[in-house]
Order: C-alpha cells, then structure tokens, then sequence
C-alpha cells in the first residue's frame, strides 16, 4: 500500500512529535511504501521517501494555510492509495486529531474572542472543514475523551471517528534505567539522592497545569519533596511564582531533553495535571518507566492511569487536589506503584497501533470511495 503522511518536521529522541516518529518506524517494518509530505526542516529517514512541502515562514497563519494548500497539491498528485494527515489540512482521507480540537482548547483555556485571532480563525475553520464537511473520510482520536469531544462539539457521527492510542517504545522506556540512571542524572541536575521528586515534563506551561502543580507543592509542606521542570515555555513568572510560594530551592528547571527516559529514571512521580491535553506521550512513557503518574480528569491521559493504583486523577487547577494526589503516591507503596505503571502502559506498543491502524486502511480501500476534493 502507497500511504501519504501529512505531518511536521519530528525526531526520534523527544518532543511532542515523538508519537509520529514511533508510528512511522512501525509502519516502515511492516513493509508500507510510506511517503512523508512535511517541511524542509525534516531530517531524511532511511527507506522512507521525503516529499518536502514549501511553506511561508511568518505569520504563523500564512505559515499554516500555505502548508494546507502545499499538501492538498502535492497530496492530489501522488497517487496513493491513502493519505493521512496529522495535521489540520484540507485534503486527506485519515485525520489523526493528536492535538484534539482547537474548539475545546480554546474553551478549557477560556480564550475570549477567539475569531479576532487569524490564527485561531484558520484552524477553526480547517477543523470545522474536517469533522462536519466530510472532507476526511475517517478521523483517528489518539483517546476515547477526545472521540466524545468531536462528537459532542460537532455533531460528528461516531462511525466516523476511530480511537487509536499512541504507542510507547517499551524499550527505551523501563524501569530498569532507574538503578542505571537514578544517581548520575541527579547529580548532573543537582538534585539530593534523598529528595522525593516530581518531575513534570512537558512545553505549554499553562496549558499542562504548571501554575497549580507549583501551589500544590507548597501546600504538601515537605521538605524532601523537590520539583524538577523539563520542557520548554515562558518560565519567568512560574519562577516568579515559586519563590513567592517558598519554593526557590526545590525547583529545578531544564530545557527540554533528548534524554527524556533519564529524567523518568530520577523522579519518584510524574505530574501532568493539565488543563487540557489530549493524551499525552508522558503519560504512557512514565508508565512504562515503572513511575507513578498524576494527571488530571481532563487529560485523555487519564484512561491508563487507576487512582491509587498506578498513580493519581485530580482536577485540574485544583491545587489541593493535586496535593492529595501527590501525597497518595508519596505515602504509597512505591514498590507496587511501580509496578502497575508498568503493567498499564505495557498494551500500548506501537505494533498495536499499527494493527488497529492497519484494519482502518483496510476498510478504506476496500469501499473504494474517493478521497475528498
């Protein structure tokens, strides 16, 4: 089968697009004549044919519809069996709605007047296009809060979207790299061998609930607990805010890290009590770490993790809740904690994507029905 997929630039060793980079090495061992249609800021990937779309590089909404218009024209001339594209475009017959919908995000974010923004115009419109028009004959939700979102916001039929989870590389990410990592990266970090750590991984700083993740550590009122910060954002009144909390010394800041699996190894919980988030990689990557994870209720990530069992479900914004769950873990049985993470996030490979991705293909060339013009 000749497949198209519309995505951006990723790597393979972090980030958000490593959902993407995961899918395509699993679709490449399975012998698909797979073509990516991205920008030129794509690095080559070995067996996998490279088309690269011209776009403009500012504003971000020219940047946007002239990367919509470029994939629609090279995506009509290719002649494949399928295209899939991840992201909002105005020609494919798969849409991977990974980033969930705008619509949602700009509520649960409480932006007023979204339509004055011609970004957030652009991407309404592209995703009004996509889930109500017809012109993706299939949507993928990477979760099962994400399909009822679509459903809900735009009266989408619920046959025509499909969840399929993200996959996690099972390998990379172990519980065997704490005893080969823990001390060495604490050490780089400057962290104590004693403290009790959370880290929270992750760009988007207020999106992912940083702000009531750094109240919820002031109110825990432990001195051992120290909060490690790994992503990328506008960090200076979230710094701001942790020294007036009392909390200057135990937070660590770094950039975000191609070595994202050493920072799991460090930490004794991760959290992630976003405001919204579709799913999450690290989510399935602490899990499958062997470390317990706080999220949120309106985090599709919170489907793989059981309160009290292999981590913590808050809400969102809610500083004393989210001290509750920390203090869940802390006093758990760090042991068995472990342990269910990693029996949560075992089902998830990326071998299974592909199979439930595969069927999908399937269905789609067999009706024969043309992709939308």
């Amino acid at each position: 089968m000749k497949l198209a997929l519309i995505c951006r630039p990723f790597s393979f060793h972090g980030g958000v697009e490593t959902a993407t980079a995961g899918l395509v090495a699993a679709l490449s061992r399975q012998g698909v004549d797979l073509h990516l249609l991205t920008t030129a800021a794509q690095f080559p990937v070995a067996g996998i044919a490279l088309h690269r779309i011209p776009v403009l590089s500012q504003p971000s909404v020219l940047r946007q519809l002239s990367f919509a218009l470029a994939a629609r024209r090279m995506a009509r001339a290719g002649a494949y069996d399928l295209v899939q594209s991840h992201e909002r475009c105005l020609y494919q017959d798969i849409y991977r709605a990974g980033e969930g919908s705008h619509r949602a995000y700009l509520a649960a974010m409480r932006r007023v007047r979204p339509q004055v923004n011609p970004q957030h115009r652009l991407l309404l419109y592209l995703e009004r296009r996509i889930f109500t028009l017809d012109t993706a004959r299939q949507i993928v939700a990477i979760s099962t809060r994400g399909k009822q979102e679509i459903r809900d916001l735009y009266g989408t039929p619920s046959d025509r979207v499909t969840v399929v989870y993200n996959g996690v590389d099972l390998d990379r990410f172990h519980p065997d790299n704490r005893p080969r990592w823990r001390g060495e990266t604490r050490s780089a970090l400057g962290i104590s061998s004693e403290a009790w750590l959370v880290a929270f991984v992750g760009s988007g700083f207020e999106r992912k609930g940083l702000g009531p993740l750094l109240e919820a550590m002031a109110r825990l009122g432990d001195r051992r607990a120290h909060l490690l910060v790994a992503g990328k954002g506008r960090a200076e009144r979230y710094r701001d805010s942790a020294a007036r909390l009392g909390l200057g010394g135990a937070v660590t800041w770094t950039g975000p890290r191609p070595d994202v699996e050493r920072i799991y190894a460090a930490a004794d919980a991760v959290a992630l009590p976003a405001i919204y988030e579709p799913f999450g990689n690290v989510h399935l990557e602490a899990l499958a770490s062997g470390v317990p994870v706080l999220t949120s209720t309106t985090a599709g990530g919170a489907e793989v993790v059981q309160d009290g069992v292999s981590g913590a479900v808050v809400r969102a914004s809610d500083p004393d809740d989210i001290a509750r769950g920390l203090r869940a873990i802390r006093d758990g049985n760090a042991a068995r904690l472990g342990e269910a993470a990693r029996r949560a996030a075992e089902p998830f490979t990326y071998a299974t994507q592909v199979e439930r991705l595969g069927k999908l293909y399937r269905t789609l060339t067999s009706r024969g029905v043309p992709t939308p013009k």
